[in-house]
């Protein structure tokens, strides 16, 4: 078992390092250009960013720090504050709340690029169900009870569903309905990037739901997770940036179209 976590924080390592060199570049775009559809890339990719590291700090705490609570599942939770956080850290839900606030800055941009302004109602209930999600992710938790773990996959995957699947519907549409070379490769990749998230969620729903089940988890799917989050982020850099980087005109052109 504790090589499957090993292999785990190797591979979320390797992740971590690609991360932070695309995290790096739009530092540096950020520094050169500012404007807020940069300003929202960063903010995206931090939170991704800060839900990595937190994944992969779960998997040092159980290798490394002699906590038996956090490795030995016949230790109960002594239910002091260190443990509060640090049981949150080693079953994801501090990586689930900075996915959470990452898929809520993926909507503002999709209000500002596909629309004149936010609509009330919609805007109203996916910031309701983000609060939701959240608090679900941090406060409604028991140690070792794999149905709440499913739970919270599968919220935060409803979330995702909510946000992105308007996103690449709208990015499809932009895409048929352009003829701008440049245009086209930037909705493909926003496309891209929206089902990708979509598909990372819904890889390691899969992947607990085998654990619900016996399994020791670490399955094929929980691979392809952090493969299409690469993937993902990817289209999120291309897509953001082509955006950010040409007339307001051009932008609104494309909007009415």
């Amino acid at each position: 078992m504790n090589n499957l976590y090993f292999i785990g924080m190797i591979f979320e390592g390797i992740i971590i390092v690609l991360i932070s060199c695309l995290f790096t570049l739009i530092v540096i775009k950020y520094n050169k250009n500012r404007n807020k559809l940069i300003l929202l890339l960063f903010f995206l990719c931090l939170n991704i960013f800060l839900a990595i590291v937190f994944s992969w700090l779960s998997k040092v705490l159980i290798l490394y720090s002699n906590i038996d609570y956090l490795y030995d599942d016949s230790v109960s939770d002594p239910l002091t504050p260190a443990s509060w956080i640090l049981l949150r850290i080693s079953d994801f839900r501090i990586s689930f709340l900075f996915i959470t606030i990452a898929t809520i800055f993926s909507y503002f941009f999709k209000v500002k690029l596909f629309e004149k302004d936010f609509k009330k109602f919609q805007s109203f209930i996916i910031m309701i169900y983000g609060i939701f999600t959240a608090f679900f992710s941090l406060v409604i938790y028991q140690k070792d009870n794999i149905i709440l773990d499913v739970f919270t996959f599968f919220f935060v995957f409803l979330l995702m569903c909510i946000v992105y699947i308007p996103f690449m519907k709208k990015s499809i549409q932009a895409y048929k309905n352009t003829s701008m070379r440049n245009y086209r490769n930037a909705f493909l990749s926003l496309t891209i990037m929206s089902l990708s998230f979509i598909l990372v969620l819904f890889c390691f729903l899969i992947d607990r739901i085998y654990i619900l089940m016996g399994d020791f988890g670490f399955t094929l799917f929980y691979f392809m997770g952090w493969i299409f989050l690469i993937i993902g982020i990817l289209g999120a850099y291309f897509g953001y940036l082509y955006f950010s980087e040409n007339k307001n005109k051009d932008l609104k052109k494309e909007r009415e179209r």
